[in-house]
């Protein structure tokens, strides 16, 4: 059946989804916080791939810039097998070497989704897993102005107790963009102080920190709260090597880097150069879910653990079948907003919003053929401003 499953088009449609009270002072926090009365949108890429044998590929793509990149290859795929995916993989790699390849996850997300649909079998399955609910942390908007939302040390540790409450196993403070350290250091405090042991915390300041002394003084102030991980702190993106080697000889918290690096390859030098702890990797950015699961077994390979990037069907999937990897990122969330991160695109039920884990804090895996959920196509067209069809 698979000889005749070859690729007949490849249909991209951009989607614009309009959101309120949701604010974007990218000198304030590096991404939306809350801000009433304010209007805004989020653009998602639907993909469709059609074979000659009547099943379809899809996914929902909120990665940046792939529309562009996946034109650029996405001819090579025309006429061949749909289940080559590392062929795919591979091409795509060499053809976007002067980009940062984060078309190739959105493309294989899809082919994954056929694959599953050929075979009747949910895409953690085709992959050997067997975990059926995953543990959650919620991974909070970023810093808000407004009072009432997340704007203020005690305000993030409100939100933490509502959290724990609620079931969730751990919480990710997405800090401040105009980074003023005591602040930083004052919401770790706060948070560690109202539910430091009743669950794992974490911060991610998102590359924001001006120096090195800045990023080890709020590191050890995650020390002295005892946190499960300090992610992404400063302004070279993650990418340091000696600085983040050296940061963690300083401190006693671990490390969490690699969400803006790309690939396998440049995960495992990362590694190598003793400037991690815990490895980061996303589905979208990092080749699918061909490209995840060999970063995660690199990771297995190093006696490393794996925290997959932000939710979503290919991530659940992807957990499902990964040994070493603790907690599904349940984000963005807040008291006041819905979660802009993961539009409206589904007419399944699927959710990942704050409320969607159970009593003990855990999302289900889909069970569905593929992804194992299904899309809106026909009731989010009127969201649509523009589409192209490779043929």
């Amino acid at each position: 059946m698979s000889s005749k499953a070859l690729i007949r088009s490849i249909t991209l449609t951009k989607y614009r989804f309009p959101f309120e009270n949701v604010g974007h002072d990218l000198g304030f926090a590096m991404g939306p916080f809350y801000e009433p009365g304010s209007t805004g949108s989020r653009t998602v890429l639907g993909i469709k791939i059609e074979t000659a044998i009547g099943i379809s590929g899809e996914y929902m793509s909120i990665a940046p810039g792939t529309f562009e990149q996946i034109q650029s290859f996405g001819g090579f795929l025309i006429g061949k097998d749909a289940t080559h995916r590392e062929l795919f993989y591979n091409q795509a790699k060499t053809l976007l070497r002067k980009q940062d390849r984060m078309g190739i996850g959105p493309i294989d997300i899809a082919l994954w989704d056929l694959a599953g649909k050929m075979q009747n079998t949910p895409i953690y399955r085709m992959l050997g897993g067997h975990r059926e609910k995953l543990p959650a942390y919620a991974s909070t908007y970023h810093a808000d102005k407004t009072k009432g939302g997340l704007n203020s040390p005690e305000a993030y540790a409100d939100f933490a107790e509502q959290c724990l409450q609620m079931g969730y196993k751990g919480f990710k403070i997405h800090s401040w963009a105009d980074a003023n350290i005591q602040r930083e250091i004052d919401t770790i405090h706060a948070v560690g102080s109202r539910v430091g042991g009743k669950m794992a915390l974490m911060i991610d300041p998102c590359c924001v920190y001006d120096t090195f002394a800045d990023t080890l003084a709020v590191g050890r102030a995650c020390d002295e709260e005892n946190f499960f991980w300090y992610e992404d702190p400063m302004r070279d993106g993650g990418v340091s090597l000696y600085a983040h080697k050296q940061l963690k000889k300083m401190i006693k918290t671990p490390l969490l880097q690699g969400e803006h690096i790309h690939l396998v390859e440049a995960h495992t030098d990362m590694a190598i150069a003793e400037a991690t702890d815990f490895w980061r990797a996303d589905p979208e950015y990092d080749g699918g879910i061909t490209g995840t699961m060999k970063v995660a077994h690199a990771a297995e390979g190093f006696g490393m653990d794996l925290e997959l990037h932000i939710a979503g069907p290919a991530q659940r999937h992807c957990m499902a079948a990964m040994r070493n990897s603790n907690f599904y990122e349940m984000g963005l969330v807040h008291p006041k907003l819905s979660n802009i991160a993961n539009p409206p695109v589904y007419a399944c039920g699927y959710s990942d919003q704050l409320d969607s884990v159970d009593e003990n804090g855990c999302v289900d895996v889909p069970q569905g053929p593929g992804l194992g959920v299904e899309y809106d196509w026909s009731g989010i067209n009127k969201f649509q401003f523009d589409q192209i069809v490779i043929k």
